[in-house]
Order: C-alpha cells, then structure tokens, then sequence
C-alpha cells in the first residue's frame, strides 16, 4: 500500500489542519463533502416540536414569527379542520425593557393550559442544554414574568408548573426551590445541595447512562414533592485538560466512576412543597451499590413507584413506597441471567388498579398488565415478536399502541392490541409501507403525527387520523431536499441477510456506484457499531452520515453494514443477551464471518475490506483490525473504547459484569489486548475533551500500539468532546480527514490519484 510504506518510519503521524483541501468533487462525482456538512444544500425541512392539548382537538408548536425576523411564534392548529391561530406572539415574549423576544429553547403548558413556562438563555450540561432561565407566560392577560430571578443567569432547571399552575418548581445548583408565581415567594426546599450532594438532577453516569436529568416530581395534588439525592462524595473524579480556551491550561474534573470503581449512592425522598425535613425511603442496606433508575408517583399522592436495580442490573424490582408510614413493599421482580432493561413503560391503568410492564420473562419483549399488589400479570401481545415500546394508550376505547416489526428487524411500524388481552395483533402503519414510522399519538387517540422516512427517503410527516390512518394533511414533505437528493442518481439501497454460521443468518445493507458493474471488483468499507447500545442496519433516513457513504460510492466504494448479534435488534432476548460477559468477542466474530462471505463475491475486492465507527463502533473498528488482520485492509476506529476496564460502572457492568469477578471477559472482550496483531492500515481519532469516551483510552492504545512497533495514524482534535463537532470547521476536517486516508490507503481502481 502507498500510505503503508510511508508510514513504515513512523509511530505515530499526527495529521493537521494543513490537509489538502479535499470537497472538489473528482471525474464522475455530484456531491462534495462541503455541500454535504457546510452549505446546507441538503439542509432538511422539520416541524415542531409540537404539544397535543390535553383534549386531543389540535397541538401547539413553534413557527417563524410574521413579525420579528428571527423569532417564533407559539401556533395552535385544529386536528380535524387545519385552522391555524396565533397563541403567542413573539412580541408577547419580550420581556419589560428589551427589545428582543426570547429565544424560545422549550415550551411547557400548564395543565389548565392557562400558563406556558418558557425555557430560554439555555447551556449546556454534558449532553443537553438542560440549564437556563425560565418565565411565565399567562395566556389571559399576557403577562409574562421571569421566575427565579433572583439567581444568576441560565442556573435554573427542570422548572414545572405545579398541578393548580400557581407555582413553579425548580432546581438551582443542586438545591430544590417552589417559586409562588403571583407573589414571587420562595420557598428552599432542600439546603445541602454542593457539589457532592445532589438534589432534584444527577451526576454524569446517571445522566449518561439512565437519561435521567430532570430528578423530582409533583405529588397529583401538588402538596409534595418526591426527589432523588445522589451523594458522589466517594466518586473519583476524572481529570481533563483543557490547553485550548486560556493562556494557562487548566484542569475540568468530572465526577466518573469507572468499571469497578465507587458510585454515587442514591436514594428517593419525599417533603412537603411548602418545606420541612425531607422523609426518605431506604430501599437497601448498601445504596452506593444499587440503582434507582425510575421514581414518580403512583397514580395517587400517597404512593411511590420506583424501580430499584441491583448493582449488576440482573434484577429490577418494582416497589411501592408508603409516602405515610415510609414503609416500602416489592410488588414485582423481573431479572435476567444476563442484564435486564429500565422500564419506561409504566403507565397506571384501572384508576391506579394495575399498571403495564415490559420484560424479556418468556425470551420476547412483550407488554404485561400486572396488578397493583402483584399478584397477577396478564400477557398483552403473545408471539413470537418483540415489542419496541409502547406509543400511547388509549384506556377510554380499551387499546394499546406500540412499535413492533415482527418480518422485519430492520423496520419499525405501529401496531395495537386490546388492553383486556382479547383480539388479535392490528397493524396501523398500511400494509406494504417499508421503513421506520414514529407516530406523536392525541391525549384521546383520534390523531397522530406520524414521522416517516426510509434508508433511501428523507423524512416526511405527516397529521394521520386514527385508527384508520388516514392522511389529513402534510405537515414536512422535504421536496426540495428529495428533489436535490434525486439529481444525485442514487442507486437504491439494498438489505440483505448473510450467513455468519450455523445459520446465523446478519442483516445487512449495501450501498453501491451508481455505475455498478458486477464484472469489476470494487473495494467494500463495513460502517459498524455492534455493541449492545444500537442498530446501524435499519431501513431509516440519516442524513449526513447517508449522504457521506454515498459520496463513497461515487469514488468507487461499496458500502455496507452488518448487525451482529449483541445489537439491540428486535430478534428477541436471545440475540441481544448471547454477548454476555464478553462484549466483543462474539461480536467481531460475527462481523469477520460476514466479512469473509461477502469478500468472496465476484464483485469485490477481497484485499480492500475496510472498516470504520465511532464509539462502540470505534472499538469494534478496533477488534476487528486486531483479531481478523486477514481480513481487514483498512481501519478508522473514532472515540473508542480500547480497554472496557476504562468505560463507567452502568454501562459496562451492565454488559460485563464486574471486573473483580469476570476480569478474563473485561481482558478478552477488549481490543487493546490484541493490539499486537495489527497488519494494516489504522486510523485512531478521539477528542481530548470526550467526557463520555475518555482520551486517555487511545492514549493507552498508542502505548500499546508502540510497545510492538505497529505503525498507525492518528488525529487528535484539542478539546472537542465525544461527538467532535466543537469549534470551527470541525466536521468539515474530520469528514475530509477520513475520506482522504480512505482514498489514500484503499483506493478503488482508477481513483489512486483521486486526492
């Protein structure tokens, strides 16, 4: 290989931003790498986000103002007749004394939909903008009042209404607060709140791994408020430098317990919304070693419903907690020999006499109704299929909406069943519709929006009236972005299946020139992830990421990705739970089998098989250029994860166990152990700023990588996080980046000079 020679004096090349300017399209191409990620020419239309009101008649969502360039107004549309009304204009949210609306970043409607609590100046934590300002829109006399003004600026957050929308709850630097929005008292609900203890949010592993952010609840009747507090006193800190944003680098300690290590203990408490002690719950005897992924009321003001894990997350008991006597009894258990889910699909049914359930108990997803105090549960959707999630319930009529593709892994549509157990399965998405259908379901079920979009089609939505969704009017068609996609002369994506062995039979697709000639040979590069987290084989729109392959196939390349088994596919429990113990192993097993099937085609290039992902596909990179070298040419491994002893407690734990007692799965289930074996030509990519994937992970990998004189390339970009997406013109260089060493090691025939 040309780059391989040049690299054979190197340990390590560090490529900069001196680059060739690589986005002019070469002979034969129509797509460039700017116009895909900097001129916005395949820019996407969208739509909301949209608000059901409480009566299911229409929804609320957010327009360009007809009045202030650059500002929205907050619309209300009529379900059945399309009418179209202004609720709030932007000019009604310019606060006294300014002469800028605000910036809308969230809306919330209060119950009576009387009020609307804005949320806007929003900044980031870790993920999301989940800190900011919050005011108070009343509909009637439009007056509009900030709450918590007295704090700094963009410190507030998770602000809600409480039942009556006479006062707002909220949480400020881990302390929780009830503002009285007539007379602008506040009552300080929780005093302890530092760094450490953390009331009403989370620490980062909770937040990563749980998605829980917004931490307390509103009693029914608005007289409590239920929280959790995380105590992450014990919880090792792990530094980041950051060398880029001053004169003088500093340290950015992040609260991170990894595999193994210490974790926050949590617990649930309840106090009264006008103040006094907190009463809290004691769900074990050892609560930095349990989980509490869940917490709200139980249809009543009296009652808790928490979910409550074992470390190992094998177990997931539901327990109701007696907010009178603050005694707690398990009225269910669900557990695994592997690891079970979070549930969140819990909806209370029969005035609080029974709620729903999701479990894997007979080796299929499948929804339950299981009784208050336990003691029965009622099977819901018998099969041999899995349910993806629940998308509405519909009580008043006796149904249940879900997501299920029972042909199909690689689809998603939605489907219902009686709540009483009786009938049969009705699919809703019309039969013959391919893809993947989201549906955004009425308070009373007689509407949806209902998102749609395929491999090869940009999303469309659309207001469909239910059950016999029936289109009423588009909402997004994305004709120009189609109609520009269109001049491209795309081939059709095809989904495949191969054979990995003992027929293990992987879903596929495969994306290739528009001039395909089968009588060529043409070089393949597999986009993977593989790990227990997400699918990369679904029949779904992905904008940039589809747009840059397809560049690919202009250049000469196939491309294609393979779902191992591991994924979260719905091919039942089986499949997702085989890699236990062991992530990795099976997995990249699985990837070289189809890898070698697919090789052998008379239309590929059996020496020019590449590979690249990010994350949990950057480590799969990584295992499959270190444990199949005979296979694989070609290697671009982004933010991953070399050694699982480096990843947090949750996830890995989850997947692994603990590294005390499975150290041989944590040792053989990471790529850094088979380092050693690498023959071709790998490309490693991380920020120095990942909170999430550390860089120190690659930084041990280089060490390895150098211990046996294996020569690699490497990009480090200062300070960017897990999604390397900060600061100027990052995308663009990291996609040029990729593209170029792509050409440059693996080039198609007839394209060696193409940079």
């Amino acid at each position: 290989m040309l780059m391989k020679a040049r690299l054979a004096t190197l340990a390590v090349l560090i490529l900069v931003s001196s680059l060739p300017v690589f986005g002019q399209a070469i002979e034969g191409e129509n797509i460039t790498i700017e116009e895909i990620f900097v001129d916005g020419k395949f820019r996407s239309d969208w739509f909301g986000p949209a608000r059901w009101l409480d009566d299911g008649s229409g929804y609320t969502t957010l327009e360009p103002s007809e009045t202030v360039d650059g500002a929205r107004d907050i619309v209300r549309y009529s379900a059945s007749s399309g009418s179209r009304s202004i609720l709030v204009s932007a000019t009604d949210l310019t606060p006294a004394g300014s002469t800028r609306p605000l910036s809308i970043h969230g809306y919330t409607w209060s119950g009576d939909e009387t009020r609307i609590l804005i949320f806007t100046n929003s900044q980031r934590v870790w993920r999301q903008n989940t800190r900011g300002d919050f005011w108070v829109f009343s509909v009637g006399d439009k007056s509009l009042k900030q709450v918590g003004a007295e704090f700094e600026p963009s410190t507030l957050m998770f602000a809600k209404f409480d039942p009556s929308a006479g006062r707002v709850a909220y949480v400020q630097k881990n302390n929780l607060y009830v503002e009285d929005i007539a007379s602008g008292e506040i009552t300080q609900l929780t005093s302890d709140g530092s760094r450490t203890t953390i009331n009403g949010t989370f620490d980062w592993v909770y937040e990563e791994e749980f998605f829980l952010r917004d931490g307390f609840r509103w009693s029914p009747d608005g007289s409590k408020i239920a929280y959790w507090q995380l105590d992450a006193s014990g919880v090792r800190d792990f530094l980041m430098i950051n060398n880029t944003d001053s004169l003088y680098s500093f340290v950015v300690p992040v609260q991170y317990p990894k595999a193994g290590g210490t974790n926050s203990a949590a617990r649930v408490g309840v106090v009264s919304s006008r103040g006094g002690d907190t009463d809290w719950f004691r769900l074990s005897d050892d609560e930095r070693n349990h989980y509490i992924p869940r917490m709200d009321w139980a249809a009543n003001s009296t009652e808790l419903v928490i979910q409550h894990m074992n470390r190992a997350q094998n177990q997931n008991e539901v327990i109701l907690a007696d907010t009178r006597t603050k005694s707690v009894r398990v009225v269910h258990v669900d557990s695994d020999a592997a690891w079970v889910d979070v549930v969140d699909d819990l909806v209370w049914l029969d005035r609080g006499q029974v709620f729903t359930w999701v479990s894997e108990v007979d080796g299929w997803r499948h929804i339950y109704r299981t009784a208050r105090d336990g003691a029965w549960q009622q099977l819901l959707t018998p099969g041999d299929y899995d349910v993806m999630s629940i998308a509405e319930i519909d009580e008043d009529e006796g149904w249940i909406y879900f997501y299920a593709s029972p042909e199909n892994p690689t689809q998603q549509f939605l489907y219902r069943v009686a709540l009483d157990g009786s009938g049969e399965l009705e699919r809703i998405t019309p039969e013959g519709e391919r893809g993947h259908h989201m549906y955004q379901i009425s308070p009373n079920a007689k509407w949806a929006i209902h998102t749609y979009s395929s491999r090869d089609t940009p999303v469309k939505i659309d207001l469909v009236s239910l059950p016999g969704h029936r289109v009423v009017r588009t909402l997004v068609s994305n004709e120009n972005l189609t109609s520009v996609i269109d001049e491209l002369d795309r081939s059709e994506t095809i989904f495949f299946r191969v054979d990995a062995g003992d027929d293990t039979m992987l879903d596929g697709w495969e994306m290739r020139p528009r001039d395909f000639d089968p009588t060529k040979k043409y070089p393949v590069l597999f986009h993977v992830y593989g790990e227990p987290w997400s699918q990369t084989v679904v029949d779904r729109w992905s904008g940039s990421q589809y747009l840059w392959h397809h560049l690919l196939t202009e250049k000469g390349y196939i491309v294609m990705s393979i779902d191992n088994r591991g994924t979260p596919a719905p091919r039942g429990r089986e499949w997702r739970k085989v890699v236990y113990g062991a992530i990795g192993v099976l997995a990249s097993a699985d990837q070289a089998a189809a890898a070698r099937q697919i090789a052998a085609r008379d239309y590929v290039d059996e020496s020019k098989i590449g590979i690249w992902g990010w994350s949990g596909g950057g480590s799969m990179t990584l295992n499959a250029m270190f444990r199949y070298p005979d296979i694989y040419n070609t290697g671009m491994s982004i933010a991953p994860v070399p050694d699982q002893r480096y990843y947090d407690t949750i996830y890995q734990e989850r997947y692994s166990g603990h590294p005390e007692t499975n150290a041989d799965g944590y040792r053989i289930g990471s790529p850094i152990t088979f380092a050693e074996n690498l023959e071709g030509n790998l490309l490693v990519v991380h920020g120095t700023g990942d909170d999430n994937v550390h860089y120190q992970g690659t930084e041990a990998l280089v060490n390895e990588l150098i211990k046996h004189n294996k020569h690699f390339t490497m990009m480090s970009y200062p300070n960017r996080s897990h999604g390397i997406w900060e600061g100027a013109g990052t995308t663009l260089h990291l996609y040029t980046l990729l593209t170029r060493y792509l050409v440059e090691n693996m080039p198609p025939s007839g394209h060696e000079d193409a940079m």
